[in-house]
């Protein structure tokens, strides 16, 4: 019987392989077979090189890590590495890498020419490492959807790149040095399951299309963020946590949060916000952690905040509150209220006269102050009304509590 030679092309993210398979013209089994061992070799091969390439690079590893890429068995050997079925070869392929803690290091370590050379990645977790530079190109990965370079030394603008990552979910870029605006693709292209951010160097305005975004969890923090939370927020119907603190925000908090029915976690504090608390927060009916220390807010607590069913912890010492009614005073009695250095003139702790006097001796507004009384709870078809307290007991509902997610990233090596 003859034997017949077949040459395949195989085209894998603009990367040409080739091979050839033998097999007998008769046996089709033996063809497929040959066909898989060579593919999931050449897959596994141009990974392993990368790998080796990037190895040479590293001088610091403390835990050895390297010690580990030895040999060409990348998918059981090699530490920091996960394979799995490709996609769309259905052969094993390095589909993750996980470098969180190893604190790998070298003179000239950057993610150039290894990050976007594993292009089958789904997965890439760097956190707390020595990585410097900027991020590289990423338009060829089909499958990632998670990145996450936190606690490195990644600098330079906002890496635009990540929009053309169409399947990202989960970006973490905290405690890097990245600077300047931050674009609103972020919100309009990407699917977002988490966004991490915080303690960077971050400036000017949030985008006006923050609402837009699909994420979960978002942390602002510790930037430079300027300006006022912008009013589409209220459309972020599936966000639980969101930390703001500080930043230089500024201006009156927008009546649209109240729309946030499954917000959890809303942490602005130490920022330059000012006005009242819009009653709209009143609508808040899963908030667990409201934090608003250390800002400019004045007037009189809302009621209906304070009898939020879910509320674990309201903080709002440091500021220029005046008057709180008897169900807040319930509340700071149960230490779930803090109201500590605001102008209250009943209660301890309070900011002196002379402070308070010279902050309410000039004139101060709201541009919007005739939302700060709306409420935005449905109720009968009514987009805005003006509710009660009461009124309100029968559309929300307790909820099981749960810890925050967003506070731990405020933890360099955490997540």
């Amino acid at each position: 019987m003859a034997t017949t030679i077949k040459k395949v092309s195989l085209v894998s993210s603009n990367i040409i392989c080739v091979y050839v398979a033998y097999a007998l013209a008769a046996d089709d089994d033996l063809v497929i077979e040959t066909k898989r061992e060579a593919l999931e070799i050449i897959i596994v091969e141009l990974a392993y090189k990368v790998i080796q390439r990037f190895k040479h690079r590293i001088d610091i590893d403390p835990q050895k890590i390297t010690d580990s890429w030895e040999g060409k068995d990348v998918c059981t050997k090699y530490k920091g590495f996960v394979c799995d079925t490709h996609p769309k070869y259905k052969e094993p392929a390095v589909a993750g890498v996980d470098f969180n803690g190893y604190n790998l290091g070298g003179s000239k370590f950057s993610l150039n020419d290894f990050f976007e050379q594993l292009e089958d990645l789904a997965i890439f977790h760097a956190n707390s490492n020595f990585f410097a530079g900027a991020i590289p190109k990423t338009s060829r990965f089909k499958y990632l959807y998670e990145i996450d370079v936190s606690n490195n030394k990644l600098y330079g603008q906002f890496p635009m790149e990540v929009l053309n990552v169409k399947n990202l979910s989960f970006l973490d870029l905290r405690f890097n040095k990245f600077y300047g605006a931050i674009p609103s693709g972020l919100f309009d292209y990407l699917k977002l399951d988490a966004l991490f951010i915080n303690n960077n160097h971050f400036t000017q305005e949030l985008p006006q299309n923050l609402g837009s975004t699909t994420a979960l969890y978002i942390t602002f923090a510790n930037n430079k963020f300027t300006g006022p939370i912008p009013k589409s927020i209220g459309e972020a119907k599936y966000l639980l946590e969101i930390l703001f603190l500080n930043n230089k925000l500024s201006g009156c908090l927008p009546y649209e949060i109240g729309n946030l029915r499954n917000l959890t976690v809303f942490d602005a504090s130490s920022n330059w916000l000012t006005g009242p608390i819009p009653h709209s927060f009143g609508c808040l009916a899963s908030m667990q952690f409201l934090n608003l220390t250390g800002n400019q807010f004045y007037g009189t607590v809302p009621e209906m905040v304070c009898k939020l069913p879910n509320l674990k912890k309201l903080s709002l010492s440091d500021n220029y509150f005046t008057q709180v009614g008897s169900e807040c005073r319930k509340m700071i009695m149960k230490k779930k209220i803090d109201v500590r250095m605001n102008c209250i003139l009943d209660l301890p702790n309070q900011k002196s006269a002379e402070e308070c006097r010279k902050f309410f001796s000039k004139k101060r507004n709201c541009s919007e102050q005739k939302t700060m009384n709306l409420i935005p709870c449905k109720n009968n078809g009514d987009h805005l009304w003006n509710a009660t307290a009461e009124t309100l007991s029968d559309q929300i509902s307790t909820v099981p509590a749960s810890a925050p997610r967003t506070y731990d990233a405020l933890i360099p090596h955490k997540l």
